[in-house]
């Protein structure tokens, strides 16, 4: 599993955990998370702002 990190505010998601206040439970996919989905810390970026940090 991957884990993917907001460049403006650190929040990190990563696929083992998910997002349960999102929507995403653990296991979820990057690949599944929507393309319009924004930082739920900070909403500034979307998801192809994010990093890959992790595998």
């Amino acid at each position: 599993m991957s884990a993917y990190r907001c460049e403006v505010c650190e929040y990190v998601y990563d696929e083992a955990e998910g997002a349960p206040r999102e929507g995403f439970p653990p296991g979820t996919a990057w690949s599944d998370v929507p393309d319009d989905w924004a930082c739920p810390d900070c909403g500034v970026r979307e998801k192809i702002d994010f990093e890959l940090i992790g595998q």
